[in-house]
């Protein structure tokens, strides 16, 4: 299973049969999303930065909680709020489980708040947590961390942060990766994940937009 970054909270996961792509932005951004094809999409609340499913042609949109198979790929969302005042202030967020090639993706979108205890015990073993790390409309960088120590991933990709093409005012990456010990990283292309390489212990991986 192949995990590219398309920027903002947009990424784009290639299993052997089926491809998600997960909250596709539309323009204005900074980015540049293109027509990627993909067989599933899924939008983890109705923002602009979150929900452009029209640049995506004939895939399958998901947008809410419940349970979804689909081309061999499973995918669970679980309601969560895009602020810590249960969405008063900017309502509703869906994280979304996505199971393919036997690996467990968790897409944070823009969750606002720490996660109950109930809603970590549903998401359980996760290998690879996308996580918004910039602050301003979702969690900053200490709580992201408190977040990655509740979910225990072995795989942690931040997204949702300052870049030079980011057009949102939001913070760099800097400040999560010291937060959780991670040093200054060089960004890669990619991330292959499989169930014989996932590492024992956690693993931040910068990937490039």
């Amino acid at each position: 299973m192949e995990i590219t970054w398309l920027g903002h909270s947009c990424f784009r996961l290639k299993g052997s049969d089926s491809i998600v792509i997960t909250d596709p932005y539309g323009p204005g951004y900074g980015y540049t999303l293109g027509k990627p094809t993909a067989n599933i999409v899924t939008v983890s609340h109705q923002h602009d930065d979150h929900n452009y499913v029209q640049a995506i042609s004939g895939a399958r949109v998901i947008s809410g909680p419940g349970e979804y198979e689909f081309g061999g790929v499973l995918i669970i969302g679980i309601t969560t709020y895009h602020d810590d005042a249960n969405g008063t202030k900017r309502g509703k967020n869906t994280i979304f489980l996505i199971k393919i090639d036997d690996i467990a993706i968790c897409h944070l979108g823009d969750l606002g708040h720490l996660l109950s205890s109930q809603q970590t015990e549903n998401l359980g073993d996760i290998d690879v947590l996308l996580i918004p790390v910039g602050g301003g409309v979702t969690i900053d960088a200490p709580l992201a961390a408190k977040v990655v120590r509740q979910l225990e991933p072995r795989y942690v990709i931040p997204m949702h942060y300052k870049t030079p093409a980011e057009k949102l005012a939001i913070e760099p990456v800097d400040r999560f990766l010291k937060e959780l010990g991670a040093g200054q990283l060089e960004p890669v292309s990619k991330l292959s994940v499989t169930r014989t390489n996932l590492p024992e212990n956690l693993q931040v991986r910068l990937l490039s937009y």
